[in-house]
């Protein structure tokens, strides 16, 4: 930064956002208290920073971390001091493992005041350490520019993640003149030399039968073109990572497969025909819960390309690992096996994509609606036939957000893929993401209509997002589904326990009214029991400009 003392005067409050709108920020997500005032006072001065308030700050990571997922953009949220950074912790672990990039802040006690350890006060860096790819605290205003442009920068490198900053209430209240500077981005379109290409395109020509497995740098490098133009040169299956929580690959190209199941015995039995694995911006195999099985066959080689270095070669050897962008890597590849294949890799391409046609993705989906043709199907509503009746109704410009678990289990073999922003799943395991996540989703895409599919139990840890989606008059629809319990723990209870004692399992008594409850909060909502009124009811919901909520009472049969 340049020397200060001719540059004009700025209060800390209005050089904090002024700074987050060169960087590309346009909405705060916040949940504001007292330390978080001199931000909201300065907004007034910032008209074209929109400001969206969450009920409870681990909704405003989410909603915070569904519009970056949904727009590829930096985004900013606030909350309040040390027990809004612990409410927060949830959701910051969501967006972690999901790489996504944040600049979350929280409002701390003045400096000097903090040592005599008021009320909320904490040390707020190391609450966030482990969570974020860098935290610190200002401890000076001149210090400011250079912080937010570090933060950006740091959160928008490749692999990308959250940061996080202390701002003490006297940094935001002081004044002077600063230099503010202006944002810096690293190029990181760069792929590996044409050596390196060359010895992967050799190595996987020579393999057998080869396999890739894709992952979200699929999405962040917007390489969906890209990577199927390279199946189709390889005419090799294609199966999004064991953690699909994205649209990862384009689902009616003949080469995909789907995802490979997040438990070890069935992932290993989808791999086992296959010697040579291409992984691709991801950790092909992330797991669920313990099994003495390895997910990997015994034999298979690997070769891996992406950006996160911590992912390449993580769990397994790999023989040939490249750092490289997926959008820039893989045309130069794909021209590499078909310059070295020539007419007999093409030849070769063809019969085994034409060997897929009876087993990939659009022709078990073709047979899963076959199975589900039969009328709306039963009462209670089954959740497949649920999913069905859903994706048979969506706009092809829609957009899902997936935290149905166990009710929306076939939503990503029935809804197909076909940009990158248009399906959001939950990712780290940890519920109550998808219903604020479908906020932000919202906001950032603002003319494609999003449905969140949301289980009850998930629903509950969040419910308070459908106030804001109401405040925002969001056209936003939101699908209850109402088993009255946490299914899925029941499932494993019954599975790896032998026991039907669903203690503490149920909410059937009192039962949860989820339509009272929307209604409480400004949307228009109804309770669904009737298979047939599904779909009409979904129509109506999609062609409403404002904000819905459909709870459909569905089948929770372990």
């Amino acid at each position: 930064m340049t020397n200060t003392t001719s540059a004009n005067k700025i209060w800390g409050r209005s050089a904090f956002l002024e700074l987050l709108k060169q960087e590309g920020v346009t909405h705060m997500f916040g949940n504001p208290g007292t330390t978080e005032l001199p931000i909201m006072h300065a907004l007034a001065d910032h008209p074209d920073l929109t400001y969206v308030l969450g009920l409870q700050e681990a909704l405003v990571v989410a909603m915070a971390d569904g519009y970056s997922r949904a727009s590829g953009k930096l985004v900013a949220c606030n909350v309040h001091v040390a027990p809004g950074l612990g409410n927060a912790m949830g959701s910051l672990f969501n967006a972690k493992f999901t790489n996504t990039p944040m600049i979350l802040t929280a409002g701390q006690q003045e400096q000097g005041h903090g040592l005599t350890e008021p009320v909320l006060y904490g040390d707020l860096v190391s609450m966030a350490r482990p969570l974020v790819k860098w935290a610190v605290e200002v401890t000076q205003l001149e210090d400011l520019p250079r912080i937010i442009h570090r933060a950006a920068k740091v959160a928008m490198t490749p692999p990308t993640g959250p940061v996080f900053l202390s701002l003490p209430g006297d940094i935001l209240n002081d004044e002077a003149g600063l230099d503010l500077g202006s944002a810096t981005r690293i190029d990181t379109r760069v792929r590996p030399s044409d050596d390196v290409l060359e010895t992967l395109a050799k190595r996987i020509l020579s393999a057998e039968n080869p396999v890739v497995v894709v992952g979200d740098e699929m999405v962040k490098s917007d390489a969906l073109a890209e990577a199927a133009a390279f199946a189709t040169i390889l005419g090799a299956p294609v199966f999004q990572s064991s953690a699909p929580y994205g649209a990862q690959f384009l689902s009616e190209h003949p080469c995909f497969m789907g995802a490979l199941e997040r438990v070890q015995k069935q992932a290993r039995a989808a791999l086992e025909p296959h010697d040579l694995m291409i992984a691709l911006g991801t950790d092909p195999l992330t797991m669920s819960v313990y099994s003495p099985i390895d997910p990997l066959p015994d034999g298979m080689k690997i070769v891996q390309i992406g950006l996160n270095e911590w992912d390449i070669a993580k769990n397994y050897p790999v023989e040939i690992a490249a750092l490289g962008d997926l959008k820039t890597t893989l045309p130069a590849l794909a021209d590499m096996l078909a310059r070295i294949g020539g007419d007999a890799q093409a030849a070769r391409a063809k019969a085994s994509i034409a060997a897929l046609a009876a087993t990939n993705w659009s022709a078990r989906r073709s047979r899963l609606i076959t199975e589900l043709s039969d009328g709306d199907g039963p009462q209670p509503i089954d959740p497949r036939h649920m999913a069905k009746m859903i994706t048979d109704v969506l706009p092809d410009n829609a957009i899902v957000v997936n935290e149905g678990l166990t009710s929306a289990r076939l939503l990503d073999q029935l809804f197909p893929f076909r940009d990158r922003f248009a399906y959001h799943g939950l990712a780290s395991g940890g519920i109550g993401w998808g219903l604020p996540a479908a906020v932000g989703v919202q906001i950032a895409q603002p003319d494609r209509p999003v449905v969140a599919v949301i289980g009850d139990g998930s629903a509950m840890y969040s419910i308070q997002a459908l106030w804001t989606a109401a405040a925002m008059k969001l056209p936003l629809t939101y699908v209850i589904a109402n088993n009255g319990g946490y299914r899925i723990i029941k499932q494993r209870l019954k599975s790896f326990h032998g026991s039907e004692n669903y203690i503490a399992m149920d909410f059937v008594d009192p039962p949860i009214d989820f339509v009272a409850v929307a209604q409480g909060m400004g949307l228009t909502a109804e309770r669904i029991t009737d298979p047939a009124r599904v779909r009409p009811a979904l129509n109506e919901a999609i062609a409403n400009p404002g904000p819905n909520l459909l709870e459909i009472v569905v089948d929770g049969t372990v």
